[in-house]
């Protein structure tokens, strides 16, 4: 198998390198990896990966909020270089960004477009010239051009790139957005849906991606499911969309740490076939068998310390001689002398064995306690928040709502419909064009996309200070080894985590939270859904979770088309 320490890049069609490239065989499109460890300096996010993703089966990246997966994927995309191992990736290789490395100000989503199909037209010229080369010198290096062309060409289904690109911008929502229209006239959804699109336009053969669902509602998950289903090349996704996992995927990848002795570093990943529910009953199966045998080997352990302990002292204390005879007395003391360093030496045989082959105690899963009480109670029935006829041009039709002390709203639409505008309006970040809001002070917003402070530590976060000694309460969002780490060391998970803490650390009367379960564990998502829905303040959320949606108990608002 050949490996290398780099993803194995396809030169562009224009080059003359991929002219002795051979076809691809259907084993030479899987992604392979072995040995990948990493770390950002001292700290240790990656240790002795070894995975397989075959080409046509598209599989699920999992793992908790720190667990390595984004690090992973940009290593696996080239754009970080492992500390130490080998991999094969089928290339041209594509890693879904959050944002598009464009001026916003100065790009359009025309410019976009035409970029993501610019390489099916390099790749379609080159087989052209290659097949009019053929057909005047037949020479084996001239038919293999053409063979390796082809294939390529066939991968990127070339032919089909302009009827491919009005499907996907179709699929995702954005046939409606004019073109000329430049990046930072767009919505941050729109531009993430964009950088989706420009990517499976592009058509690599193998694609990464991570996080695709944040900003797509359902038709649109449901679009780039069947999309995945049907690439021919290697799919990695990375997400905590349960339902996009279980319609998109047949196998699943967990970095999340599996059993290791004691004495072995921790790490490397364990692979699982079926959907993302099979690899939950699994998976749960595979942590209950973790801790019965770790509960069984101490049991041992102490079992077989006690039992060294007690033979090196015991013999058969307390017990008379079997005989007063002095030579039957010496025979029976040193035939029991024998038995007794036989089972000590037995003893201590296994215990050794034992201690240097235990496996690692299972570690402990941080647990989200729930929301605190908020110490500024409300009179029940006090209107906390209305909207009369609140709309912004371009981004929210004219909304009216009104939510009291205690309620709960979930606020639905497919994108563009204005969620996160109506929640900017609601928090006072933005004034609407017509209409009247009324919203009370105390009030906390969780954006979509947190801004942050990369040299902000999570205590800072919570409002403490370096030289405090005491742990804040961190409600399980927040492991307490990572308080004094700065946020830009952390994921986008664990800073989603510390950036909900902040907000809880003392409640206000009214939180609104957008999209709350992006980049969040399934395991947060269910407990942070269930938590809100117990507390006794008052919650707006804005949300496209379908697992969420289908289990809210709680008033809903559902938008309705993109305003004019």
């Amino acid at each position: 198998m050949p490996t290398s320490n780099s993803p194995a890049q396809v030169p562009a069609a224009s080059d003359p390198g991929i002219a002795s490239a051979p076809a691809a065989s259907p084993s030479a499109l899987h992604l392979r990896a072995d040995g990948i460890s990493h770390g950002f300096g001292a700290r240790r996010v990656l240790t002795d990966i070894s995975l397989t993703v075959p080409a046509g089966t598209p599989t699920g990246l999992l793992g908790e909020n720190g667990s390595g997966k984004s690090t992973l994927l940009r290593i696996l995309a080239g754009d970080l270089e492992a500390d130490t191992g080998e991999i094969a990736v089928p290339g041209p290789v594509g890693l879904l960004r959050q944002e598009l490395p464009h001026d916003p100000a100065t790009t359009t989503i025309a410019d976009v477009l035409e970029e993501a199909l610019a390489h099916s037209r390099r790749l379609e010229e080159a087989l052209t010239e290659a097949g009019a080369e053929l057909a005047v010198d037949d020479s084996q290096r001239a038919a293999a051009r053409y063979d390796a062309l082809l294939s390529r060409a066939t991968l990127a289904d070339v032919w089909n790139a302009e009827t491919r690109a009005a499907e996907i911008l179709a699929g995702l929502g954005l046939t409606g957005v004019p073109h000329e229209r430049l990046l930072a006239q767009i919505s941050g959804g729109q531009r993430g849906r964009l950088a989706l699109a420009h990517l499976l336009i592009t058509r690599p053969t193998t694609l990464l991606l991570d996080e695709p669902t944040n900003h797509l509602d359902d038709a649109g998950a449901e679009f780039l499911a069947r999309l995945l289903s049907e690439h021919p090349g290697p799919v990695l996704v990375a997400s905590h969309d349960r339902a996009f996992l279980d319609e998109a995927t047949r196998a699943q990848l967990d970095l999340d740490p599996a059993p290791t002795p004691l004495g072995e570093e921790q790490g490397g990943l364990t692979a699982y076939t079926g959907t993302f529910t099979d690899y939950l009953l699994a998976r749960l199966d595979a942590r209950e068998r973790w801790e019965r045998r770790f509960r069984d080997e101490q049991e041992e352990l102490d079992r077989l310390r006690a039992k060294v302990r007690d033979e090196h002292s015991v013999g058969h204390e307390g017990r008379g001689p079997r005989t007063e005879a002095r030579a039957s007395k010496k025979f029976y003391a040193d035939r029991n002398a024998a038995v007794v360093s036989r089972r000590v030496r037995d003893a201590e045989r296994r215990l050794e064995e034992l201690e240097s082959s235990q496996i690692r105690r299972p570690p402990a899963e941080l647990h989200f306690t729930g929301v605190p009480t908020s110490t500024r109670r409300r009179t029940q029935g006090e209107v906390l928040l209305s909207a009369a006829g609140a709309a912004v041009a371009g981004r929210l039709t004219a909304t009216s709502l009104s939510v009291s002390a205690g309620e709960k709203l979930l606020i639905t639409g497919p994108n563009g419909s204005g969620k996160s505008t109506l929640l900017a309006v609601l928090a006072g970040l933005l004034e609407p064009d017509a209409g009247s809001i009324s919203v009370v002070r105390d009030r906390g917003l969780l954006a979509q996309d947190e801004e942050i402070d990369e040299d902000t530590t999570v205590r800072r976060l919570l409002g403490g200070t370096p030289e405090d000694e005491h742990v804040p309460d961190l409600m399980g969002l927040v492991h307490p080894r990572d308080l004094d780490r700065p946020l830009g060391e952390l994921s986008r998970g664990q800073q989603r985590r510390a950036a909900l803490a902040g907000l809880l650390a003392a409640p206000p009367s009214l939180l609104l939270l957008d999209e709350p379960t992006n980049h969040l564990s399934l395991d947060l998502a269910t407990r942070l859904e269930r938590a809100v829905q117990d507390w006794e303040g008052t919650v707006v959320i804005a949300s496209h979770d379908r697992w969420l949606r289908r289990r809210w108990t709680g008033r809903t608002l559902e938008l309705g088309g993109r305003p004019e």
